[in-house]
């Protein structure tokens, strides 16, 4: 089966030398893509740190069944997906990509006369006058105001535009990440984001390590570490493609 797997974060540029991402680097996605490889599927790997995988092993990757192609920003990874979802045809997209949830569409700072009230969280002009805001916004930010506000827009979901805009009918997984919850919440976190994003199966984790796939025969079930995570998603993942295609061939 053919495999498109995404992994790793998606920087949100402030300007042309400043950017704001988060901590993922893409190991989970780099190692599912791997242990997929391994089991005879073609494989397309979207990631944002290609160098999580050791040179020496990409290197020994024949391009016959295998191909990595690297993405920066959301919308590199966004054209991507859909490219490879539109085009390819593939039967299973794994999305385990920490995508930036909104984008810079503004840089301001307060203008003369205007400031911010911390005790009323507003902004206010001197005398009455109505706050005014003034665009900072360039290729490299000036760094001689004492404070900075970004404006922030939400972007899409990837992970709910591949079945409605994308049209994939293939095996969809998704990852949703969790702070601050019990296994409990995760849960229930976890199958509404299923549901929402018409996945057939979640990977529902915690920055404390706590981790779930389901549902698998109607359960979620707890993975105790990574390498069993890799082999528990795509024994499921198989699964479910043999049952929709009657197909056991692995590498097809």
């Amino acid at each position: 089966m053919r495999v498109l797997v995404t992994g790793g974060n998606t920087v949100v540029p402030i300007d042309r030398v400043r950017c704001i991402s988060n901590v993922f680097r893409g190991r989970t996605g780099a190692n599912i893509a791997l242990e997929a490889y391994q089991r005879g599927h073609h494989v397309h790997l979207l990631a944002s740190d290609p160098d999580v995988i050791k040179p020496e092993i990409r290197a020994a990757l024949p391009p016959d069944r295998w191909k990595l192609e690297r993405y920066r920003t959301f919308d590199d990874l966004h054209d991507a997906m859909r490219r490879v979802i539109e085009n390819d045809k593939v039967d299973v997209v794994i999305h385990s990509a920490a995508v930036s949830d909104y984008r810079v569409e503004g840089i301001f700072a307060a203008d003369t006369g205007t400031h911010f009230r911390s005790e009323t969280q507003t902004w206010e002009g001197r005398d009455g006058a109505p706050a005014r805001m003034a665009d900072r916004s360039a290729g490299k930010v000036k760094s001689n105001e004492p404070e900075m506000w970004l404006r922030m827009v939400q972007n899409p979901k990837l992970i709910d535009l591949i079945r409605p805009c994308w049209h994939f009918s293939g095996i969809l997984v998704k990852f949703k990440l969790e702070v601050g919850v019990d296994e409990q919440q995760l849960l229930e976190i976890a199958e509404r984001s299923r549901t929402h994003s018409a996945a057939d199966l979640v990977v529902a984790n915690t920055l404390m390590g706590l981790t779930f796939i389901g549902p698998v025969g109607g359960k979620y079930e707890r993975m105790s570490n990574r390498r069993e995570l890799l082999i528990r998603l795509l024994d499921a993942v198989e699964s479910l493609v043999e049952e929709r295609t009657g197909r056991k061939d692995a590498a097809s």
